[in-house]
């Protein structure tokens, strides 16, 4: 069979993790010789990221609505003519309608690709779905998806790439790291799902050195709640203890000078791709057992895990983590071991192929 070709739709103004995912399969599609073309919203914030050298369409993608967007999207999947539009979030999948087709290999399938525990009515009238853990997938199917057209398939994570030592010291000056400081770094939106009040909380409760060393928190992100979070450290009087480092478009050299990388995320958190990052940069972790965690984090194995949205139990396993030397080394070998046997790139995208495959064949 002839490799299928996809469209890959994406309809997001700003950025977060499934737009960095998308980035990130973008240049795995091109890297592993995928037939693919891509479309996002012009001049939204993906603009800004490396999407790789497969084609690229700018399409309004404006509202949910948008009567104009929905032609764009019909007419670029004339002129395309793709064998799988896959499709992300909710605007993207709103505005793509196809017929379904009369025999397998006329025309394309529908492919709404979900990262979370989202509102289904939008995305009912696609003709498969992707979820990134089995839970969801589950869940999809509770909601009434016909189980055969649900397909369970993990994020990947890239490897490693580390920089120079001069360039992580030249960071540990710019945001003002002494030497010997523990670097606790914690990525995400500033949103209420990350638990990040909880953390900040957790901060709070830690003696202001541990083993001679002081601890100090990196945050990687921006977004609504950053205002509040950074009152809240204020009156903790913890201010001086974290650094804000902003949404960071290349965040690897943070996670590769991390001691410890903190993922406090609440029970409607997905997956967590913090967690594979974390993984795949060899570092211990320490996560909350929200519903992702649950499904992939083997606690005192791979992950130091704790209940969602208790600082004091925050507080005392980022404690625990610090003072065992033995302890970071063994967490953070086996997360290593985990993401290379399963969530590493090649593996997921033959998954992917082969599912475009047999969809294309079954239509």
């Amino acid at each position: 069979m002839t490799e299928p070709l996809s469209l890959q739709i994406i309809g997001s103004k700003a950025l977060g993790g499934a737009e960095r995912w998308f980035a990130r399969f973008a240049r795995a599609l091109a890297e592993t010789g995928a037939r693919a073309e891509l479309a996002i919203r012009a001049g939204g914030a993906l603009e800004e990221l490396d999407l790789g050298p497969l084609p690229l369409h700018r399409l309004p993608l404006r509202t949910v609505w948008d009567p104009l967007s929905r032609y764009a999207i019909s007419r670029l999947i004339a002129r395309v003519q793709p064998d799988i539009v896959q499709t992300y979030m909710g605007r993207a999948t709103r505005l793509t309608h196809l017929k379904p087709p009369s025999r397998p290999g006329q025309g394309p399938v529908h492919v709404a690709r979900l990262g979370g525990y989202y509102a289904l009515h939008p995305y009912r009238h696609a003709q498969a779905w992707i979820g990134n853990t089995r839970g969801l997938c589950d869940w999809l199917v509770q909601q009434g998806l016909p189980a055969g057209r649900v397909h369970h398939i993990y994020n990947f994570v890239e490897p490693a790439q580390p920089v120079a030592p001069e360039r992580l010291a030249g960071l540990r000056a710019e945001l003002g790291l002494s030497a010997e400081a523990w670097v606790l770094v914690s990525a995400g939106r500033f949103v209420p799902v990350k638990g990040l009040t909880h953390l900040i909380e957790a901060l709070a409760r830690l003696p202001r050195t541990i083993a001679d060393r002081p601890v100090r928190l990196v945050l990687l992100g921006e977004g609504p709640l950053g205002p509040a979070l950074r009152r809240k450290a204020e009156a903790a009087g913890i201010g001086d203890r974290i650094h804000w480092a902003g949404w960071q478009r290349e965040p690897g050299p943070y996670f590769q000078m991390a001691d410890l990388v903190v993922f406090p995320s609440l029970e409607e958190e997905t997956l967590g791709n913090v967690i594979l990052e974390a993984w795949t940069w060899s570092k211990p972790l320490v996560t909350s057992l929200f519903r992702g965690a649950r499904e992939i984090a083997r606690h005192g194995e791979d992950a130091w895990c704790l209940p969602c949205g208790d600082a004091r139990a925050l507080a005392e396993g980022i404690a625990i983590v610090l003072g065992d030397d033995l302890l970071r080394q063994d967490l953070a070998r086996a997360g290593q071991a985990r993401v290379r046997a399963e969530f590493a790139r090649d593996p997921i995208m033959a998954r992917y192929r082969d599912l475009y495959r047999q969809l294309v064949g079954a239509a």
